[in-house]
C-alpha cells in the first residue's frame, strides 16, 4: 500500500470501530489488529487516538454540512427545507457509521461539541430562507435563528431515531418533517402566548 492508501484503511477501520464502540471503547491496539498493522503504524501516521478520531470527526463534519448546504439549490421555501431533510437523512442512510461518531460523542442535547456546532452551521444556512419567508409575511425577521434551530434540531433528532428504526422509508420521514414544519410555520402567529397564562 502507498501511504496514502494506508493511511485511508486506517480511517476506515478506525471509522468503524469509533461507531461501534465509541472514542473510550476503542483503542490504537484494536485499530491497528483489524488493519493488520503493528502500532507504530498508526502513531506515525496520526499520532495517537485524538489524532485519528479528530480526522474522522472532522471528515465526517465536512461530508455532512457540505451534503446539506449543496443542496439548498433555491425555489420555493418549502422544497428547501425538502431538500434540507432529505440532504441529512440521506448522509444518515448511506454513512451510518460517521452520523453514529458524530451524535454519540456529541450528542445533539448538549450545548458544546462537534455535533452541536455542525448543527448550528446548518441552521445558520436554513436561517436565511426562513428570515426571507418572516419579512415577506409580517413575522418578526429576529425570530428566524429561533426557529432555524429549532427545525434543524427536530430533523436531527429524528435522523438519531431513524438510524435505528429505519422505517418508515427515507423519503417518507422527510415529507413527514417537512409536512410538520411547513403547515406549522405556515400558520404561525404573530404574537403567541401560551395559554398556561390564560388559565392562572
Amino acid at each position: 500500500m502507498t501511504g496514502t492508501e494506508r493511511r485511508q484503511q486506517l480511517l476506515d477501520v478506525a471509522k468503524a470501530l469509533f461507531a461501534e464502540k465509541g472514542f473510550d471503547g476503542t483503542s490504537i491496539e484494536e485499530i491497528a489488529h483489524r488493519a493488520n498493522v503493528s502500532k507504530p503504524v498508526v502513531y506515525e501516521h496520526f499520532g495517537g487516538k485524538e489524532g485519528i478520531y479528530a480526522v474522522v470527526v472532522d471528515r465526517e463534519t465536512h461530508i455532512l454540512l457540505d451534503r446539506i448546504v449543496s443542496s439548498l439549490h433555491g425555489g420555493h421555501p418549502r422544497v428547501m427545507l425538502e431538500q434540507a431533510a432529505v440532504a441529512l437523512l440521506g448522509y444518515v442512510d448511506e454513512s451510518h457509521d460517521g452520523f453514529r461518531i458524530l451524535v454519540r460523542d456529541s450528542p445533539v442535547a448538549s450545548a458544546t461539541g462537534t455535533f452541536s456546532t455542525l448543527l448550528n452551521d446548518i441552521a445558520s444556512q436554513v436561517e436565511h430562507i426562513l428570515a426571507n419567508q418572516f419579512a415577506a409575511r409580517g413575522y418578526d425577521v429576529k425570530l428566524a435563528p429561533m426557529y432555524s434551530q429549532a427545525l434543524v434540531g427536530m430533523v436531527a433528532l429524528t435522523g438519531q431515531w431513524w438510524l435505528d428504526a429505519r422505517k418508515p422509508k427515507q423519503d417518507e420521514v422527510a415529507a413527514q418533517l417537512v409536512n410538520l414544519a411547513w403547515n406549522g410555520l405556515s400558520h404561525l402567529e404573530h404574537k403567541p402566548t401560551l395559554r398556561l397564562d390564560a388559565e392562572s
